[in-house]
């Protein structure tokens, strides 16, 4: 080597002392004037791709990021920062466009010469690509994106995400940051990484009502490996859309934090839930109700959870009720009545399930409950199937069953000694006394 060329080598390496490079000093503008709007653009829009040659400026914000490799050819901005009514996906060939254009950075979009497309419900502007005959838009190439889109001389702003549900997205929403909260990843993609090496991978999330949608990510991205979070929280995404499914893109993981427990598990069964009081108020039938207690430390989804009756000597099930659509809090009680508004009277307050008359809470007193988990299984029972309840010790006729308050877990075989029931004909050891409502009684309270 020559020595000129190995001092010229010696004063470029003594002047990099890291690797890590500020963002290029782009000019910004601030004499463009907006005069459209994104609605007004999506109009331009008529079942084929189209050249816009009028001198229409747009003026809107970044919403991604190709800092983490998880966006790539591609800017997303929003028509505000907060409270959008729209937003473009803006098709570029631009590597680390997030140096040039952050997320938050105001921008005005020259679209005079640019495409404009809706691609399986999303709409694009860009250049123009030709395949096999059919148009398209694609990347404007790098040294015209500057030509284009400007950078807007104020202050990166923080965008505001929309928060919503999975169930509430709209179309408007396409192409802007929005927040899902209580979201989670499936059962099945738990311990998984966000993407397979070198593809495209759909992880599946959902909320805890079981609505679902598809977390597009990277195998190219620098989380690619990173294993997903197994717990529940918010996720801050970019809505898109392919035909007439809804898909979202994280920036970085830094858009996710699942701090929270997950949502309860569809179906589970316990055998610290079970029947805690059952009433016949003598001196109103109206009054019935049955009353169900939680005894563990943790909330029960009751989904697939039943109730059944067998009245009288009956062996088959006269009446069932779905408690499917409920879940029950830790060390909490679940009153269930066939009649609410006289519950209501009654009692001073609203039962946490109205069922219908002839149900399971609306025995007479000699009837024959059990309650049956998600997966068939009897958990608890009140009573002997196939005989009438009437002179026997599991007969509340004009009276009142109430669990002993030692009892911490069911029992699928009825066993005496766990009640205190009050009658007014039922055998030894059962109290002959009738119970009248609202003093007698002690709905929604265990203690």
């Amino acid at each position: 080597m020559k020595k000129g060329y190995l001092y010229i080598l010696l004063i470029i390496c003594s002047c990099v002392k890291n690797t890590d490079f500020d963002a290029p000093k782009s000019s910004c503008e601030n004499k463009l004037t907006t005069n459209t709007s994104f609605a007004d653009v999506k109009k331009l829009y008529v079942d084929e791709i189209i050249q816009i040659h009028e001198d229409l400026i747009l003026e809107g914000y970044v919403i991604s990021s190709d800092k983490a490799g998880n966006f790539f050819g591609k800017l997303h901005i929003q028509d505000s920062s907060t409270n959008p009514t729209g937003g473009f996906q803006l098709e570029i060939d631009l590597r680390d466009s997030h140096l040039f254009y952050q997320s938050g950075s105001k921008v005005y979009l020259k679209l005079k010469g640019l495409y404009l497309e809706k691609s399986k419900g999303v709409y694009k502007i860009g250049g123009v690509f030709s395949a096999f005959g059919n148009a398209s838009v694609g990347r404007l190439p790098s040294i015209v994106v500057q030509q284009h889109l400007f950078l807007g001389c104020s202050d990166t702003k923080a965008i505001q995400p929309t928060i919503v549900g999975i169930d509430a997205l709209e179309d408007a929403m396409v192409n802007t940051l929005v927040q899902l909260e209580d979201i989670e990843v499936i059962e099945a993609s738990i311990g998984k990484p966000f993407a397979e090496a070198k593809k495209e991978t759909q992880r599946i999330l959902k909320d805890c009502d079981g609505d679902e949608i598809a977390l597009l990510n990277s195998g190219y991205s620098d989380f690619q490996s990173t294993i997903l979070p197994e717990g529940n929280g918010t996720i801050t995404v970019v809505l898109l859309k392919k035909n007439d499914i809804y898909q979202v893109v994280i920036r970085d993981v830094n858009d996710i934090d699942f701090s929270k427990e997950r949502c309860l598990p569809d179906e589970v069964t316990s055998n610290q839930l079970f029947i805690s009081e059952l009433a016949d108020p003598n001196n109103n039938s109206g009054a019935r109700f049955l009353e169900l207690y939680n005894a563990s430390d943790k909330d029960l989804s009751l989904k697939g959870w039943t109730l059944r009756r067998y009245t009288n000597a009956n062996t088959t099930i006269s009446a069932t009720i779905d408690l499917s659509d409920f879940n029950l809090a830790a060390k909490s009680t679940f009153v269930i009545s066939p009649n609410m508004s006289e519950f209501e009277t009654v009692y001073g307050f609203a039962p946490h399930m109205g069922v219908a008359t002839n149900s399971p809470a609306d025995s007479n007193g000699d009837d024959n409950l059990e309650l049956v988990d998600p997966f068939g299984t009897v958990i608890d029972v009140f009573g002997v199937v196939g005989e009438d309840g009437t002179k026997t010790n599991h007969e509340f006729e004009d009276g009142r069953a109430v669990r002993n308050l030692n009892i911490d877990k069911a029992n699928p075989t009825y066993t005496f000694s766990e009640w205190i029931i009050f009658n007014d004909t039922g055998s030894k050891g059962t109290t002959n006394l009738p119970q009248n409502a609202p003093k007698d009684f002690t709905p929604g309270i265990r203690d």
